[in-house]
């Protein structure tokens, strides 16, 4: 535990748990993360991740007390670990995956946080789920969320005062070694990908505000979260289950923009690869 707007603190644990870390090894391919809502996991809104993104965005947005409580959860079936926990609230707005305080009730959940819970594969030893556990707000908190809700502008991504684009930890910022030669690419290839999902209407669905209300919510809106889920967009999008109708059923794309969003999403996925496999390369220096 430190002091919430610690950013030296917060860097040291991004990397930490981004890096061969207990947490990042014992992550399944596909993580669910949300608010615990006291319901069962199959009626709780989640949002789902690669083990990357949890790992480099959000986990290290907690302080851990360092003691945890392990049950077996009759109910769902799995292993639960609950470890008490403090949410960094006091950081800068671009240390954050998104702009959690888009909506007075997520951001004041988040702040309220007390504790995590994992939930564990008894076959696999693996993490399924993992939810924040928030506390009751006290109403300073209640009153600044709703203050931060109503001046949100609708962007999830923006450019700041200095010209940079922010958030700056969704563009892998310090997960990277500084002088990886890949990584200032990967910026420019996901926003000539955003433009073609933007017209496949993928920003329909895939943004934090989940205008769909989907149980299960998959992020695009900046270069982490797309990278997390880059391969089964390809997929998604080469066997046209994407985009959906209304009312859930696939919806074709035109020929011509299914073929660009194909060559951005390739692209931006190759450049990814390379950045991954030089950092790989030269994990030993």
């Amino acid at each position: 535990m430190s002091n919430p707007g610690d950013q030296q603190a917060f860097d040291r644990c991004r990397q930490a748990l981004f890096g061969a870390s207990v947490l990042r090894s014992s992550l399944s391919p596909i993580i669910l993360w949300g608010r615990a809502r006291g319901a069962a996991l199959t009626e709780t809104p989640l949002t789902q991740f690669a083990p990357d993104v949890y790992a480099g965005l959000y986990a290290p947005l907690f302080m851990f007390a360092g003691t945890a409580t392990v049950t077996f959860d009759e109910d769902e079936q799995l292993y639960k670990a609950v470890l008490p926990v403090g949410f960094r609230n006091r950081l800068p707005p671009g240390q954050f995956p998104y702009p959690f305080w888009h909506d007075k009730t997520k951001w004041s959940s988040y702040q309220a946080t007390v504790a995590l819970q994992f939930f564990i594969d008894p076959d696999s030893d693996l993490i399924k789920v993992a939810q924040f556990v928030p506390g009751a707000p006290s109403p300073t908190v209640l009153a600044e969320a709703m203050e931060a809700a109503a001046s949100f502008d609708g962007h999830w991504l923006w450019t700041d005062g200095n010209g940079r684009t922010q958030p700056q930890v969704t563009l892998f910022d310090g997960l990277y070694r500084a002088d990886n030669p890949h990584v200032a690419e990967i910026e420019s290839r996901y926003r000539a990908l955003a433009l073609e999902m933007r017209e496949a209407e993928c920003d329909s669905c895939h943004v934090p505000g989940n205008p769909q209300k989907l149980k299960r919510l998959v992020l695009l809106q900046t270069p982490a979260h797309a990278a997390g889920e880059i391969r089964r967009i390809l997929e998604s999008v080469r066997n046209g289950d994407m985009p959906q109708d209304d009312t859930g059923i696939e919806k074709p794309l035109p020929p011509a923009v299914k073929q660009r969003l194909l060559a951005r999403a390739e692209a931006f996925e190759a450049i990814l690869t390379a950045a991954r496999d030089w950092e790989n390369r030269h994990a030993a220096e």
